[in-house]
């Protein structure tokens, strides 16, 4: 989910019927079709089930529509305007609550992803490897983007991608040996190698290890 507003998650909304601070949650899906719309990815919505509004609700659905579902009092960000919502259960929206803090880092990752996918085409002749290095190790970004960014890594012939690469866990074993590839190429074309026992690089034709002192 990603909210082009952020500034809603600082809204406070109160309940007028109870007092409770409402809470934020993704707005449920709307048909197309429908010609409506929320206006909006979130709204504010009482979850607390001793407000009047939600405990006195099940008899006046069943009363006057024969269903059993109750009302909870919602407001759209930036309203003051109050709203009765049916709901079907007591657990409604329960599953849906936003939690602001992980929605800004989502956020935050998402548009460092977009930058770095606009970035690719021109990084290499900006000498910036960022854009590359970026898609590569999110492991959320999207899948094309991770491949355009390891296919343009091997132009770079910059061993400085090998420490970042070796130290991420990929989920997807497709990258990893794609970056495993693309770092003997690397290697190769620089007359360098990794010690077995350190993982330092080291020249190609080197018999025992500058750094650990290992013979090779």
């Amino acid at each position: 989910m990603n909210i082009q507003n952020l500034s809603v998650l600082d809204e406070v909304h109160i309940c007028p019927d109870c007092n409770s601070k409402m809470s934020c949650c993704e707005v449920p899906p709307v048909h197309v079709g429908d010609g409506l719309g929320w206006g909006s990815e979130v709204f504010f919505i009482c979850l607390n089930d001793e407000c009047p509004v939600f405990k006195n609700g099940w008899k006046k659905i069943e009363v006057n529509y024969g269903h059993k579902g109750s009302f909870r009092n919602m407001q759209l960000p930036g309203s003051k305007e109050l709203n009765a919502m049916m709901v079907a259960s007591k657990i409604a929206f329960t599953g849906s609550i936003v939690d602001p803090d992980a929605l800004r880092e989502q956020n935050e990752r998402y548009q460092k992803e977009k930058k770095a996918i606009e970035s690719l085409p021109t990084c290499l002749a900006d000498n910036d490897i960022t854009p590359v290095m970026t898609l590569i190790l999110d492991e959320a970004a999207r899948e094309q983007g991770r491949r355009d960014a390891i296919d343009i890594l091997i132009k770079f012939n910059d061993l400085s991608c090998i420490d970042p690469i070796r130290n991420h866990t990929f989920k997807n074993t497709e990258f990893e040996q794609k970056c495993n590839m693309v770092i003997a190429v690397l290697l190769k074309n620089n007359y360098q190698k990794e010690c077995p026992f350190c993982a330092e690089l080291i020249k190609a034709q080197a018999k025992k290890c500058l750094h650990c002192k290992a013979d090779l």
